[in-house]
């Protein structure tokens, strides 16, 4: 495994020697390691600072300026009092939760006027990374060749338990080791966690969700994507739980913020978590997700969208309830379609059909090669198309089965039926304690009409869309004792089911005991998520075991291989939720024939598109008369334009949301948000022609803060840069 480690780094320095440059738009760079293979490429490229000023464990760095926000997203610190910048959809679940009909900070916007007037929001963190290593060496002792996979496994998970534990001794960071190149190498990442962050300041979603799911994945875009936090720690500036004396971090770093804007051509950085990509999967793998995984999951999230969308109109109570609802489920339901377009446009399928051709030749070249990798791609391809079925029943199982939230809801509290039945009261009474803000918290956001819909329409699509072996035993049952009447079925549901309202709910947890446990059991919702348990327990997982054992294994031989077979190329990681450096240019795209998009976007547009009949282009009347008396300050364009939004060829995936975008000064200058719908593809394949990362133009964010906010005090704490 020494050799094999020797062998991934020569093959690294031998691009360097040929001089061979890939381009540059093109992949996810760790932060460690761009001294030796990337900082030259991005110094030719524009980039004026090193790579000690990006990553550096010997003084404050970029690095020190950049979280890991919540649970998915970046941001980052943008002032010295712990300010923190990141988008208003990553915010999105803490602003919902902390608004009410009567204070709505999702339609009307929140600005904290003051320190005082900054809104705890409780579960939620960020995260600062503090180091990362090399631990592949370390990781791999003991490993060889002979090893089952499992057996593989276990050893590296010892060792990388005791290097977590041994960078976690003595102090309060947290630690992960990350496989990198499907397993080929490994690398440690040491954390500090913050859990004080409170709410500083969010657009009305009139400006931070512009355009709504119509305009989502697409460009030109004009949402305003952005919100504040601020993170507080205890008196030594280290973590603390919240408290009124904590105080506001003081960052070892805070980005700069130009006021210059950008230029077609003009070098960008993004410094982010990109969440998970799979560049280097074969063709059989793309198959399966194209032909059905994507497709289901696209049919089975129309319904409930079209479902959830129309309850929203009926009243504004329901919209601020399923606000964060639809926009998870559009997201994704839109992102879907656009890989679709994009595999197809680029043609992926053929492509790396194409490659795998040209591998095999290699192969036989080499008796050597033919005994290690002679039957490599045919035994991938065997597990990988016998795991779709099941794959498949996963996709309904979620997207179909537990799409109505009163059966997952009422599985919640199987735990507290089985204390009841064994009479262990000190676990009813600890259970009664930790249900009771869950009950509140559920129905706070659920409308019980809008889920009985979604049940009826989704169960009918489960029962139709896939064979009965891969349905829960109970639905079938159901289809005949209902005559196929699904609406009929859901009415039942709601009509008997003790989940259905908060009161009968809490009733339940107040009075239960053995015999109404015992009776608690032939509820419809209990029975259908234990149907949807045992179809999982039985079925699904057994079905997907034997490939997840066996795959990750094929993979990381197929990588190590492909990297074998071409030992000029300078291979870039997959994404894996740690942090990466992307760096391209500011650059429009043409994505069809006669079709060309420039690469700004302005207020302009966002008038263009008023219209105070549809919800998502509602223009607030203030941002309307600022436009009318162009008070624009010090952020428009040289032609007296007020900037919202740029795209440039950033390599970026899920996970960048939130993440800073610097110019060659290393200055911010964007906050990444989005991708352009036609390269949503890029987790699988990028495509320099078509791939554009889409970044909220930071003057717009200050524009609004300072002209339509009035919050000039934020201004006043940022370093801006003229």
């Amino acid at each position: 495994m020494n050799q094999l480690k020797k062998t991934l780094t020569l093959l690294l320095l031998l691009v360097l020697a040929t001089g061979r440059i890939l381009v540059a738009e093109e992949g996810m760079w760790i932060p460690l390691l761009l001294e030796k293979y990337k900082i030259a490429d991005m110094q030719k490229a524009g980039f004026k600072l090193t790579a000690e000023d990006i990553y550096s464990v010997n003084q404050a760095s970029m690095k020190d300026a950049i979280v890991i926000f919540g649970g998915g997203c970046t941001g980052e610190m943008i002032s010295a009092e712990g300010l923190l910048i990141t988008n208003h959809h990553c915010g999105y679940g803490t602003i919902q939760r902390l608004s009410t009909v009567e204070n709505d900070y999702l339609t009307n916007g929140f600005w904290a006027m003051s320190r005082a007037e900054e809104l705890p929001a409780p579960g939620l963190s960020v995260t600062f990374l503090v180091r990362i290593e090399d631990v592949t060496e370390r990781c791999l002792a003991g490993v060889n060749e002979s090893m089952s996979a499992a057996e593989r496994n276990r050893v590296i998970g010892e060792n990388s338990r005791t290097i977590q534990n041994e960078a976690t001794q003595g102090n309060d960071y947290t630690a992960r080791i990350a496989p990198f190149f499907s397993g080929n190498q490994y690398f440690l990442f040491v954390y500090e966690l913050y859990r004080d962050v409170r709410l500083v300041g969010a657009p009305p979603s009139a400006i931070g969700k512009f355009g709504g799911e119509t305009d989502n994945w697409i460009w030109p875009r004009h949402t305003g994507d952005f919100s504040l936090f601020r993170v507080y720690a205890g008196p030594d500036n280290k973590p603390a739980a919240y408290s009124p004396d904590n105080k506001p971090y003081v960052p070892k770093k805070h980005f700069p913020i130009s006021l210059k804007g950008v230029e077609k051509g003009d070098f960008t950085m993004v410094f982010g978590y990109p969440g998970r990509t799979t560049q280097y999967i074969p063709s059989f793998s793309i198959e399966g997700q194209a032909n059905y995984t994507i497709p289901a999951s696209i049919d089975l999230q129309t319904k409930k969208l079209d479902i959830i969308m129309a309850s929203m109109e009926i009243s504004p109570k329901i919209r601020l309830q399923y606000s964060a609802k639809k926009s998870g489920i559009a997201n994704g339901w839109k992102k879907n379609q656009g890989v679709l377009l994009g595999l197809n446009r680029i043609k992926a399928i053929d492509r790396k059909i194409e490659y795998e051709k040209q591998f095999q030749e290699w192969v036989q070249q080499d008796p050597e090669r033919v005994k290690k990798y002679g039957t490599l791609l045919e035994n991938y391809r065997k597990i990988a198309e016998a795991e779709v079925p099941f794959q498949m029943a996963s996709v309904y199982a979620r997207n179909a089965g537990a799409a109505a939230e009163i059966f997952n809801f009422a599985g919640r509290f199987l735990s507290l039926l089985d204390a009841a039945q064994s009479k262990n009261r000190e676990e009813v009474a600890r259970l009664q304690e930790r249900l009771k803000p869950m009950i509140a918290s559920h129905f706070k956001d659920y409308h019980a009409p809008t889920d009985q819909q979604i049940l009826a329409s989704l169960m009918e699509a489960y029962s139709n869309g896939i064979e009965e072996a891969y349905q829960p035993k109970l639905l079938p049952e159901i289809r005949e004792q209902f005559k196929g009447d699904f609406a009929a079925y859901a009415a039942m549901v709601f009509d008997k089911s003790v989940f259905a309202s908060e009161e009968s709910t809490t009733r339940m947890l107040e009075t239960i005991s053995v015999s109404k446990a015992k009776k608690l059991r032939k509820d419809p919702a209990i029975q259908m998520f234990m149907s949807l348990s045992e179809l999982q327990r039985e079925v699904i997982s057994p079905g997907l075991i034997p490939a997840q054992r066996q795959l990750p294994e094929l993979q990381r031989l197929y990588m190590a291989a492909q990297m074998e077979m071409e030992p000029e190329r300078l291979f870039y990681p997959d994404a894996n939720s740690t942090i990466r450096v992307t760096f391209g240019q500011v650059s429009d795209y043409a994505p069809m024939d006669g079709v060309k998009y420039h690469h700004l976007t302005t207020l302009e547009g966002i008038i263009e598109k008023d219209n105070p009949d549809i919800y998502d282009y509602r223009v607030p009347e203030k941002l309307k008369e600022l436009y009318r008396t162009k008070d624009y300050g010090d952020y428009a364009t040289r032609e007296g334009q007020i900037p919202v939004c740029f795209i440039a060829s950033n390599h970026t995936s899920g996970g960048n949301s939130g993440s800073p975008v610097v110019n060659a000064d290393g200055h911010l200058i964007g906050v990444n948000f989005d991708r352009n719908w036609q390269g949503t593809m890029s987790d699988i394949m990028y495509d320099p022609d078509l791939c554009r990362n889409i970044s909220l133009d930071i003057r717009y964010a200050l524009f609004i803060i300072d002209r339509f906010a009035g919050a000039k005090h934020i201004i006043e704490e940022l370093d801006l840069v003229r």
